[in-house]
């Protein structure tokens, strides 16, 4: 019986009606990693979700851990996150949803060097001191690493890790401003992290797209890139599909805004 101040409990208790929980998209995604996105959600990734989350209703909430070797075992395979907001073109550890937008690598110079570098068989590459990102210690897995390597370009080449340090602030960004500061003299680098970079700098530097390798046309320059659900959510990502083709316009402003070179896809 329901009677007194319990009554309203004891309904929904006997009725079997409990409060909705709010819905929730959970992402996960590196604390530290602009222009894709940072613990205090500044990345063109976190506004991403929230324009998706908003759309579905859905409260975002974050898991966050580095982007490296284990990410996707820490986050996706683990089930404690339903997506990871940027993943390339061919990635097994992910259900990828349709692309949202699509890049390449890129040379990049201070506009006052005039060195109007085009392709990877400039003779200038030969002599100048060329800033690339490399991997650990995989430093031809990079495809412009690989095709400097192939052509013998290999003394004047400077690493920069492309993960830092777990203290240092934006990590990546080190290649470009040693283009700025003229510890280098040209950077080969991934086109988004080249164009949010190269947008907030006070030098003005020249980014030139690298489309192909002349030499081995198989090697791939431009990627895909998508958002990740884990292995068999098709829900999920046949939900994200739909809103990334009703979006398209929005995400491609919103990528422009951060300065991401975009090719056709």
């Amino acid at each position: 019986m329901c009677l007194g101040t319990k009554f309203l409990t004891c309904v929904l208790l006997t009725t079997g009606l409990t409060a909705a929980a709010t819905p929730e998209l959970r992402v996960c995604a590196d604390p530290n990693n602009l222009p894709y996105s940072n613990d205090q959600r500044q990345g063109f990734e976190n506004r991403l979700a929230n324009l998706i989350g908003n759309d579905l209703a859905e409260q975002i909430s974050y898991t966050w851990y580095p982007q490296r070797g284990k990410f996707f075992r820490k986050t996706l395979e683990a089930g404690v996150c339903d997506v990871v907001m940027g993943v390339p073109e061919g990635l097994e550890e992910a259900l990828e949803t349709r692309p949202y937008y699509r890049s390449t690598y890129v040379f990049v110079s201070r506009q006052d060097r005039n060195l109007h570098i085009a392709s990877l068989d400039d003779p200038q590459l030969r002599t100048l001191r060329i800033g690339v990102h490399i991997l650990g210690e995989a430093n031809d897995s990079l495809p412009p690493v690989h095709a400097l390597l192939n052509r013998g370009v290999v003394r004047n080449l400077v690493g920069f890790s492309i993960f830092g340090n777990l203290t240092e602030t934006n990590p990546a960004a080190d290649l470009i401003q040693a283009v700025i500061n003229k510890s280098v003299d040209l950077a080969v680098a991934w086109g988004p992290l080249a164009g949010y970079f190269s947008l907030n700098s006070q030098i003005p530097l020249t980014l030139t797209p690298i489309n192909r390798d002349p030499a081995n046309p198989s090697l791939p320059f431009a990627f895909d890139i998508a958002m990740g659900v884990r292995p068999g959510n098709d829900a999920l990502r046949r939900q994200l599909d739909a809103e990334l083709t009703r979006r398209a316009p929005e995400i491609r402003a919103l990528l422009h805004s951060y300065g991401i070179p975009q090719t056709e896809q």
